[in-house]
């Protein structure tokens, strides 16, 4: 069973979508199938239809949860020394053709957030970076070409 590496944010994050799909989106699925079953004809009935797809996509929603839960390694970058690029961490980055800073903070797949900067751990930035020190050098290859960043500073947020 692999495990799925995830921020303690990001646990609590899924363990509140699993709540919130468990408490209040199921009971409101299950009203809106029982509302549908007593018009008649299930047949030809887009109401029913509708809301038992809808049931569908948020069981499946709930099953891919647990199993996330289920596997988690929850990693705090706290514990971990900061000279090195590792899960969790943010990193500052400069380009070094255009000496823009960026920062990204390197998380699990569900924790995924580009406006704010948040990158999974298996993205090609994020694998690059992996290992990686402060004044260390990094070729990425991304959809537009590639680009080089040297690291300027590894923080533990």
């Amino acid at each position: 069973m692999d495990r799925v590496p995830m921020t303690k944010q990001g646990h609590a994050d899924l363990q509140k979508e699993l709540r919130r799909l468990k408490r209040e989106e199921r009971p409101t699925i299950v009203r809106q199938i029982e509302e549908a079953r007593a018009h008649g004809d299930l047949s030809e009935n887009a109401e029913y239809h509708a809301a038992k797809e809808r049931q569908a996509i948020l069981e499946a929603r709930s099953r891919q949860i647990e199993d996330r839960l289920a596997r988690a390694q929850i990693i705090d970058p706290r514990d971990h020394s900061t000279d090195s690029v590792r899960f969790g961490m943010t990193v500052v980055l400069s380009d070094i053709e255009t000496a823009e800073e960026v920062t990204y903070t390197l998380v699990g797949e569900d924790e995924v957030d580009v406006a704010q900067r948040r990158i999974s751990i298996n993205s090609p930035v994020a694998r690059a970076l992996l290992g990686k020190s402060v004044d260390d050098c990094v070729t990425v290859r991304v959809p537009k070409g590639t680009r080089e960043f040297q690291i300027l500073a590894i923080r533990a947020e």
